[in-house]
């Protein structure tokens, strides 16, 4: 237990540490900017063929809004000022085509937002499956290290955070490149002496626009790691046992000022987020606004130089300006966002990119029983150590050998810290052994799949978790398709139905979060139940009823007699007097076993075990 309360207390203190690390993530992957969007790229594989027809309106719809402006020049020059006076059905023709023009866009505007809309949060809903699953398969180890906020961060706030580049993204990019290449054709051929005026000086908003999204990117990370402070002191502090923390303590002011401090801080972030690029794009908008004088003075010197430019031309060519700035914004915009958001994508290909460090072998098989070793449990010379950040450790186990027979009832008992919990972690497969063997039913653990391994253990630990749900949905969380009978019959075993069938609601009663409406003992008892349920060859008891008052503790063990009744159980025991009864009882002292025996046998033996005896009965 002392070396998981470091290992959590090294989280705590390591409050950073997570973000530090995908700030270093984020600076390694800054130079692969190219790798980066070819992953972002593969999300929208899977949709290929709604991303097809994107496209294919985009390009109409671009090439449809070039157009209007053409069409305006032939309403001036050919419809209101021709020779003669003005064509009213040459006119209403080309308003007609115009108006026609207009609606089918339109229409095909509100099909490409559907579909756009589709795939992007098609993406980002299975994005966030992806690292979800993920997660679901790291290491125990991962998660001591980890504040849960900041994991939650990761899932809502960094997905979410990418949300509006996935759903506007492809068909910004397609329709704005487009159109300004639609644009930039029809302005060349209304003038290529006016269209030279009109870009002269967009080489340099492109650079400008780079050193802008450098710095949004710089920005957003720093964002995010806020946000998921946030996210962190909220999920700490406002659960259940936080809140009861900080009311024992009347620390409820202090709780308080820390989240105004890194509120603030995100607000200050935010606001420089949002002004990031402001000046830029004031600049590129006023640049936008002075073109057209500048264009009709540069007409006025053609004309002047007999270069013929008519009316219409000139109408026109302002026009198709316009369409063809206002894209070229957009794209910039565009190149803002994925500069911003690829900040967040580093983050969320980060913990995509963590190797879980207990998978299965190549070769893995199920549990097999072999004769009636299906229970039995062995260490072979086992030594391991919890890892620090550097990779190195403290052996917490120090070549641990011992063989537990099926159907036997083992105590590990001994100081805390002594590395009892530890056994119990390496019999799973929480953490592999640093060396030597930990044999299951005949294999090593190594060599097994770690779902049958898993499904033929139950663990009953001395921090009961039960989810904001009925009791029979917590029962059935071992077994979903566990009928009514099977979910009372577990209860009965597990002297619980009696009061379950006292509440109101019964088994519909709601426990609230982390099963807080219910005493100790009746979670316990319920937790017991839901591992009788579940059946397992190996049950492990890590201090079941060491948080419970001695009245509690006689009818949760009374229960736990019956959950051992016919299997492999193993305890790992505070209270001697809970296993006195035990077949054999292993005494751990720093990392070491030091006597094992029956209880007779160590009381007479007056070593540690009696040791510890005396000093509880005394």
């Amino acid at each position: 237990m002392k070396a998981m309360s470091g290992m959590r207390g090294g989280g705590r203190g390591r409050i950073g540490s997570g973000d530090v690390a995908a700030q270093r993530a984020v600076n390694a992957a800054a130079p692969k900017v190219d790798d980066l969007f070819h992953r972002i790229a593969q999300l929208f594989l899977p949709h290929k063929v709604a991303l097809i027809t994107t496209g294919v309106l985009v390009v109409i719809g671009a090439g449809l809004s070039v157009l209007p402006p053409l069409l305006t020049q032939q309403a001036f020059d050919r419809g209101l000022f021709p020779k003669g006076g003005p064509d009213l059905p040459v006119l209403g023709g080309i308003l007609a085509l115009m108006v026609a023009i207009y609606l089918t866009s339109g229409a095909l505007g509100v099909w490409q937002t559907w579909l756009t809309s589709t795939v992007g949060n098609k993406v980002m809903g299975s994005l966030r499956v992806t690292l979800f699953d993920h997660l679901q398969r790291m290491e125990l180890a991962f998660f001591t290290r980890t504040k849960t906020g900041i994991i939650q961060s990761r899932l809502q706030n960094d997905v979410g955070g990418v949300s509006g580049v996935l759903t506007n993204t492809v068909s910004s990019v397609l329709g704005n490149t487009v159109t300004v290449i639609a644009a930039f054709v029809a302005m060349v051929v209304l003038s290529w002496q006016l269209t030279i005026v009109a870009l002269i000086l967009m080489p340099l908003l492109v650079i400008a626009q780079r050193r802008v999204g450098q710095v949004r990117a710089r920005i957003a990370t720093k964002t995010q790691e806020s946000l998921s402070e946030l996210t962190a002191i909220t999920q700490e502090t406002l659960s259940v046992s936080g809140i009861m923390l900080a009311k024992s303590f009347n620390q409820q002011p202090a709780e308080v000022a820390r989240y105004q401090a890194e509120n603030d801080n995100q607000v200050t972030l935010q606001v420089r987020l949002q002004m990031s690029g402001q000046w830029f794009f004031a600049m590129v908008q006023i640049f936008l606004a002075i073109i057209p004088a500048i264009i009709y003075l540069c007409a006025a010197l053609l004309i002047l130089g007999e270069v013929p430019v008519t009316a219409g031309t000139i109408v026109a060519f302002t026009t198709v300006q316009a369409r063809l700035m206002f894209p070229l914004l957009g794209l910039m915009r565009v190149a803002l966002d994925l500069q911003t958001s690829g900040a967040l994508f580093a983050r969320i290909f980060e913990y995509l990119d963590l190797v879980p460090r207990i998978v299965d072998a190549d070769g893995a098989r199920p549990v097999q029983v072999h004769g009636r070793e299906l229970g039995k449990v062995e260490f072979d010379r086992v030594t391991f150590g919890y890892p620090d950040e550097a990779g190195q450790s403290e052996p917490t186990l120090k070549e641990v050998s011992f063989t537990i027979e099926p159907g036997q009832f083992a105590a590990f008992v001994g100081p805390s810290g002594a590395g009892k919990t530890t056994i119990s972690y390496l019999i799973p497969r929480f953490h592999d052994a640093t060396r030597g063997r930990v044999v299951f039913a005949g294999d090593d653990v190594r060599e097994l799949q770690q779902q049958s391994l898993l499904a033929n253990i139950g663990i009953v630990s001395q921090e009961t978790y039960l989810f904001h749900a009925t009791i029979a949905e917590n029962l059935r969380y071992a077994r979903p398709d566990a009928d009514a009978e099977a979910i009372e019959q577990a209860c009965r075993a597990a002297n619980i139905h009696d009061t379950i069938a006292s509440f109101p609601e019964g088994y519909d009663t709601v426990v609230g979060e982390r099963g807080y409406r219910l005493s100790g003992g009746e979670k316990q008892r319920i937790a017991i139940a839901r591992v009788l349920l579940k059946d397992p060859g190996v049950l492990i008891l890590d201090e079941a009823t060491s948080a419970l008052d001695s009245i509690s503790e006689r009818v949760v063990q009374h229960a736990l007699d019956a959950a051992s009744r016919g299997r492999t159980t193993i305890a790992i025991a505070h209270r001697l007097s809970t296993i006195v009864a035990a077949d054999v009882i292993f005494v751990i002292e720093a990392g070491r076993i030091v006597e094992r025996g029956t209880h007779a046998e160590l009381m007479a033996a007056r070593g540690a075990y009696a040791r510890l005896y005396k000093e509880q009965v005394t």
